[in-house]
């Protein structure tokens, strides 16, 4: 399994919705040790949210993950056309 890293944190969590993709970050070195953020390709992180605890971390990361659940909830969805009923021999 290979490592992923930005800015000088280890990514140790991610929870894709859709085609979002939000990690979790954790520092040794960084006043922010923990970190969320949206990340778009698998290495472009961006919108990201700092903590010094690890428990509101999590919990942002899942709010997070929540809250583009509820924005694809409410676009409306592309209809498939009603397949045409076959016609009787």
């Amino acid at each position: 399994m290979d490592v992923r890293m930005n800015a000088g944190y280890i990514i140790t969590s991610s929870v894709h919705v859709g085609e979002s993709e939000f990690v979790l970050g954790v520092s040794t070195k960084a006043p922010g040790q923990f970190v969320t953020w949206k990340c778009s390709g698998g290495n472009d992180y961006y919108w990201g949210h700092y903590f010094s605890d690890q428990f509101a971390a999590e919990k942002d990361l899942v709010a997070r993950a929540q809250e583009e659940i509820e924005f694809l909830e409410e676009r409306p969805q592309k209809q498939k056309p009603p397949k045409e009923k076959e016609r009787e021999r």
